[in-house]
């Protein structure tokens, strides 16, 4: 086996680095809002179906920043448009902060959506064209779990600061990604493969994108279900133990971090996993066992039970999850590997959103624990479907 250059290699892991950093960023903010939810609904006087009108309206400006970040990353490169997105977002975050009312608080978090929706499709082409095509599974498993670091920042910066100061100042921290903005402006190179595929001019570009509508679509249909599975089990969850189990904050949030830990290990090792089964094999598997776990995750009858549930129930969620940006990155072809991936996850997400208001609106007919086991269980037959129906390109090499 040829050893790697050490020029080489230390860039890769600046790209996975960024790219993994970014992606945590985007979902620490994303999930001080899950945490802090009841408690910025009670600032505003609202409700806690306002406040997951808030979520959806995140998730869905999601496509705009996908379509607008992933167009200028195939065209023009991927640094670039990377730091571009990770100053606007930290701005918006630390705006949040400073929000008066209810009204400007959904526009801030739409803006948010614009910026969290850029990051995942410029990261995720960067990093995966950056590593050996052996080590892209697990590689591409850790890099999805920046997603899950960062709902467990949310989760200890909630614990540990809320009580003190409140919601407010724990958007202060989301001026973070500027700094790495510098970092990817002084570590990262540009990508090789893009070098080598780019689009001459904007109209080849355009060419290129409506000749693949068909994997676009594919995509879009996977992505809606995969973000079912992973919004359906995470964005109302700490709000399912409040109302269903009457924990208390100090208790949600710890088993919520308990679940994040879950999540990491399980991308990592499915990741793993698909540079040896198959892509679709190892997500598969992921979700099938979801299946299963959900009983104990969602109707155990003591506090250790509904801590294993929720471990495994991330393990397989985001399990799946982990093998999707080197999935994605090799369905798609060179030169609109930025742009369809990120645009067709994010209308996936756009679909999706109102999972946490169809959730919050059965709550109100039905158990909590009944709303979570019917829609979890639902969404994983889906994506299990919709996966094992698609193709896969394992091992491809970008750029060639």
């Amino acid at each position: 086996m040829t050893p790697v250059p050490a020029k080489a290699a230390s860039d890769q892991n600046a790209a996975v680095a960024a790219s993994f950093l970014g992606w945590t960023l985007d979902a620490f903010d994303y999930f001080l809002v899950i945490y802090g939810l009841t408690a910025i609904a009670r600032d505003f006087h609202r409700s806690d179906k306002d406040m997951a009108l808030a979520i959806t309206v995140t998730l869905a400006f999601r496509p705009i920043g996908a379509f607008l970040f992933g167009l200028l990353a195939d065209r023009y490169g991927r640094r670039t448009p990377l730091m571009a997105d990770l100053i606007f977002y930290s701005v918006i975050e630390v705006a949040t902060a400073f929000a008066p009312t209810y009204t400007s608080f959904l526009v801030l978090r739409a803006l948010f959506g614009i910026g969290m929706g850029g990051e995942w499709g410029v990261g995720a082409s960067l990093a995966m064209e950056k590593v050996p095509p052996r080590l892209r599974g697990v590689l591409s498993g850790l890099l999805q779990q920046g997603y899950a670091l960062g709902n467990l920042l949310a989760a200890l910066c909630y614990f540990f600061l809320f009580q003190r100061w409140g919601w407010r100042p724990m958007f202060l921290l989301g001026g973070l990604p500027a700094l790495l903005a510098l970092f990817v402006r002084v570590k990262v190179k540009e990508s090789e493969a893009w070098e080598r595929t780019k689009s001459a001019n904007w109209g080849q570009l355009w060419e290129s994108v409506f000749s693949n509508w068909k994997i676009f679509l594919y995509i879009a249909l996977l992505m809606t279900f995969m973000n079912f599975s992973s919004h359906g089990t995470q964005d109302m969850y700490p709000t399912f133990l409040q109302r269903y189990f009457h924990f208390d904050g100090p208790k949600r949030t710890m088993i919520s971090a308990i679940s994040s830990v879950g999540a990491i290990a399980g991308g990592i090792f499915f990741g793993f996993l698909s540079d040896r089964l198959g892509r679709r094999r190892a997500i598969v598997t992921a979700l099938l066992l979801a299946v299963v776990v959900v009983p104990l995750w969602a109707y155990s009858p003591t506090t250790a039970m509904i801590v294993a549930g929720a471990f495994l129930m991330q393990f397989m969620v985001q399990g799946a999850w982990g093998v999707i940006p080197a999935h994605l990155s090799e369905l798609a072809p060179d030169s609109v590997r930025t742009f369809l991936p990120g645009f067709a996850y994010q209308c996936g997400v756009l679909i999706s959103g109102s999972i946490v208001y169809i959730q919050a609106f059965l709550a109100e007919t039905m158990s909590y624990a009944s709303t979570m086991a019917v829609t979890g269980a639902a969404v994983f037959l889906g994506g299990a479907i919709v996966t094992a129906l698609g193709r896969e390109r394992h091992g491809r090499h970008f750029g060639e």
